[in-house]
């Protein structure tokens, strides 16, 4: 693999190139649903390639092609000079990457149980049993079950001298059982929604879930969502969950702050952003309760390597320290027009994609409450659980939220199940109106692999940090 990652940058340099990188992905991926008590389907993939990115006459040329060859290789990178030089003709400003230290690195991420080695016949009987216990309450009519694998290797080498092995596994699933009543259907899922929770480890991680001994709790609640009461509408203080505090996080902070949307470099797919470079260290983005980072070298994250597409080294920065607006995620490239280095945040979803600035595991660092003591301090209030649905405009700046389920909170005790509980707000408003963040007892990681941007679109495989946190004064029961 070396010696071809090498024939591409020679080549490229040969071409005129001031500077050129090479990745050689390969990738395996696995996926296994259940619906109803019946297999749905069993999807294997794999694939393999090299993308080549050039630098030549100030401007940025990529190609790749599944030909893994040395000639293969020299012949892409031809390919991406020529397109760096036809670039030149329409592109801004001279191309400038911040200073990076050439790497020769190694990195591998957790895996106690390869899950390619366990037999899909297992992960079919894992599922259709936990499927079984779903379907042991009447109301409940329609019951899913998932799991999914992926694994990566790559190779990445640069004309700055480095060159850098990475291996890692992700394994994820859940499941879902849905209570239906004439028009009325009300879902309820675990670990997660939309797919369930992934984590960058091997099979230990599906054992970990106990989807099984969960599934009867998931069946009597989404029965009970049926006769439960309707979401209030009205201002009050709101409990979130940290699943969905994490979806939060991902909508309202990940995204506003990656800087080529506020450069302008990415608009048209996923938006742009409520973010201007002056508001770097001005804008109180949240309360005092609120710091949230990027970092990349959180144990068992989707978020989390040895060293991103560019070479970057894995780091953690602060994005929000203590309300204040710290930072953005970038590339070699952006982190020039903040006069900073880049933090490690160019990923690219395969071999045949140019990199991007993606989301590490960004996190709201946890407090010093516990959710029993939030609870019992909460004298009006809501405690929702869960997301269902989520609507951000391309600016992420106006937001709605709607969660599975929720509890009205009385006098400091939890009160009746609420059904379909959403919520409203505007991010900056949203997040100074924080008072408290559980505790690390209560933080948890939470897995998203399918997070879109580009075009064409990649999907990014990215993680967020939360524990449960109140927010006062928020809009709920809003229409949906």
């Amino acid at each position: 693999m070396r010696e071809i990652v090498e024939a591409a940058l020679e080549a490229a340099l040969l071409g005129g190139a001031s500077y050129a990188d090479a990745r050689i992905v390969e990738t395996a991926d696995q996926g296994v649903t259940v619906s109803n008590g019946r297999v749905e389907g069993v999807e294997s993939s794999v694939s393999i390639g090299i993308g080549v990115r050039v630098l030549a006459d100030g401007a940025w040329g990529f190609a790749s092609t599944a030909d893994m060859t040395l000639d293969g290789a020299a012949r892409v990178a031809k390919q991406a000079t020529s397109i760096a030089r036809a670039s030149r003709i329409v592109a801004g400003p001279i191309v400038e990457l911040s200073g990076l230290a050439p790497a020769i690195a190694a990195w591998s991420g957790p895996c106690r149980r390869d899950p390619f080695e366990v037999s899909v016949e297992d992960k079919v009987s894992l599922l259709l049993t936990a499927d079984e216990a779903l379907r042991g309450e009447p109301a409940v009519k329609i019951t899913k079950g998932n799991l999914g694998f992926h694994k990566v290797h790559k190779y990445f080498g640069s004309t700055d001298g480095s060159y850098i092995e990475q291996d890692y596994v992700e394994s994820g699933g859940g499941i879902a059982a849905y209570a239906i009543d004439g028009d009325e259907v009300m879902p309820r899922s675990y670990p997660n929604s939309h797919g369930g929770q992934w984590v960058q480890g091997g099979f230990e991680v599906i054992e970990s879930f106990d989807l099984i001994g969960h599934a009867p709790r998931v069946a009597e609640e989404a029965a009970a969502l049926i006769g439960a009461a309707p979401c209030p509408s009205r201002e009050l203080d709101l409990i979130i969950d940290s699943s969905q505090l994490a979806l939060q996080v991902h909508e309202s902070v990940g995204h506003p702050t990656e800087l080529d949307r506020v450069l302008g470099d990415e608009a048209a797919f996923a938006g742009t952003s409520f973010l201007n470079l002056d508001d770097l260290g001005v804008l109180r983005y949240g309360s005092d309760h609120v710091s949230v980072t990027a970092d990349a070298t959180v144990p068992g994250s989707l978020g989390s390597f040895g060293y991103d597409d560019e070479g970057v080294p894995a780091q953690r920065d602060f994005l929000i320290r203590e309300g204040l607006f710290t930072g953005f995620l970038t590339s070699r490239e952006s982190a020039l027009s903040i006069g900073r280095t880049s933090n490690g945040c160019m990923r690219a979803d395969g071999w045949n994609r140019v990199p991007l600035i993606r989301m590490t595991t960004i996190s709201l660092e946890p407090g010093d409450w516990s959710i029993d003591d939030l609870v019992a301090d909460t004298e009006d209030g809501l405690y929702v659980q869960t997301n269902n649905s989520w609507s951000i405009d391309d600016r992420r700046l106006n937001f709605q939220f709607a969660c599975e389920i929720g509890w009205e909170i009385k006098n400091g005790k939890l009160g009746r199940m609420v059904k379909n509980p959403n919520y409203t707000g505007i991010t900056p408003q949203f997040w100074n109106a924080c008072d408290a963040v559980c505790s690390a007892d209560d933080w948890k990681v939470w897995g998203v692999p399918n997070c879109g941007k580009g075009e064409p679109m990649q999907v990014a495989h990215v993680a967020h940090g939360a524990a449960p946190a109140r927010f006062r004064g928020v809009q709920v029961g809003v229409g949906r």
